[in-house]
């Protein structure tokens, strides 16, 4: 067995910084988008039951003790195991039965019991909690034949969280779990980061709505309902505009307005050298920047990122696989970095090549790969096709992620390791 190197190992092809005709590699594009882009400022207020999916722009902190008091963790009975006498076993009076969300009547006494459910605030004087199971209740004695721990069954007052302590930080994706923490921190509304605007817009004369008829040389537009399904979430506000021709004057003045709105403008297609290419030219009629096009990978070498006027833009391939490539890898990390949020997700990790397989040197290559199971070791096992063609999205509902051979590798046997990005959903 042997493992493909990493991506970003000097030498393999793929991690220099300038890796040939003036194509990044991939992580320096990655690293380039990261630098040049800013988090949104605007925050808002959302209810907690609102605020899935919305990232954090201040750091929920508690606001009391949790649990508020000491409470039974369990049903049973609340004694003071350090006033217990002799051997055992032991008969002890029982008093009132304590249920979650009532006050206790009094103090315990010294020699007695009360009966609690689990969540009860315990008594006064009680230093533990003995499960029902293990004592034997006699009307209203009970009977202990073994000498319980001081301190056993019982949550403590603050055990969970102390007043102030930072609970879920800023800059974090809210999730069923973070809402949780959140709840528990007493925390009912949230301050958040605004919802990001990103607009989509597909170019080409060749390209009609799904379902249009298609006339001779017409194909229909993939990548507009690809792409905002892929972007829709909830801290997203996702416009699909009307398809754009290959016109430089219409195409410039449909930019214009895009990016007087949006905080992101995601093209596809029209970013190639070709001469019906015209986004990049359009936006450079604008005034707009580029901070890089061209990247060493196959598919998405196209990919364009820069900005015009308040908005950034990303120029996507037009092929569809390509489109949706790109986007996993190079668009999430912009919406990541925009929306302010501190930890990105990790997207890489080793997995086991099922089979022999081919790559032509030059590029890093991102192929299609399915998830198969398991080896003997353990270890996760993926297969692929045996090429890659960015313009065919049929093999797409069978993946679950991509493998990257690094661009000098020309193959790997079964049983080697690979880099895999597996796709998320938002």
């Amino acid at each position: 067995m042997k493992t493909v190197h990493r991506l970003e190992r000097p030498g393999c092809g793929c991690g220099e910084n300038e890796v040939g005709d003036g194509l990044l590699s991939l992580d320096e594009a990655l690293a380039r988008i990261a630098r040049k882009s800013v988090a949104v400022e605007e925050v808002e207020t959302v209810p907690l039951q609102h605020a899935r999916g919305r990232v954090l722009a201040e750091p929920v902190v508690s606001a009391t003790l949790s649990p508020p008091f000491d409470n039974a963790a369990m049903d049973g009975y609340a004694l003071a195991a350090s006033a217990l006498e002799g051997e055992g076993p032991w008969v002890l009076p029982v008093g009132d039965c304590i249920a979650a969300g009532h006050a206790p009547g009094g103090a315990v006494r010294r020699g007695s019991a009360v009966q609690v459910l689990t969540g009860a605030p315990l008594p006064q004087g009680a230093d533990t909690v003995v499960m029902q199971e293990h004592v034997l209740r006699e009307g209203d004695r009970m009977v202990l034949r073994h000498r319980p721990d001081v301190g056993t069954h019982i949550r403590p007052a603050g055990e969970d969280m102390v007043p102030g302590q930072v609970i879920v930080g800023a800059g974090t994706r809210l999730g069923p779990r973070e809402i949780a923490a959140a709840a528990a921190a007493g925390a009912g509304s949230l301050r958040v980061r605004r919802k990001l605007r990103v607009v989509i817009l597909a170019t080409g004369d060749e390209l009609r709505p799904v379902g249009d008829p298609l006339a001779v040389a017409h194909i229909w537009d993939v990548n507009s309902p690809m792409l905002a399904a892929a972007i829709a979430a909830q801290d997203v506000e996702v416009t699909v505009s009307r398809h754009e021709g290959d016109a430089l004057g219409p195409l410039r003045a449909r930019l214009s307005c895009l990016s007087e709105t949006a905080d992101i403008i995601v093209t596809s297609g029209g970013v190639s050298a070709g001469a019906a290419d015209l986004v990049r030219p359009a936006i450079a009629s604008l005034g707009g920047e580029t901070f890089f096009s061209g990247v060493a990978i196959k598919p998405g070498k196209p990919l364009t990122f820069g900005r015009l006027g308040k908005a950034f833009w990303l120029g996507l391939p037009g092929n569809p696989l390509a489109a949706f490539t790109t986007w996993m890898l190079f668009g999430n990390r912009l919406l990541e970095c925009l929306a302010g949020i501190s930890t990105q997700r990790v997207l890489r990790r080793h997995v086991v090549a099922g089979t022999m397989l081919r790559h032509k040197p030059g590029r890093c290559e991102l192929r299609l790969a399915r998830l198969a199971g398991f080896d003997g070791l353990g270890r996760e096992v993926i297969m692929c096709p045996d090429v890659t063609n960015s313009a065919r999205v049929s093999l797409l509902p069978l993946a679950d992620g991509l493998v990257l051979f690094p661009a000098d590798v020309e193959s790997v046997s079964e049983g080697d390791l690979l880099e895999f990005v597996q796709f998320f959903e938002n």
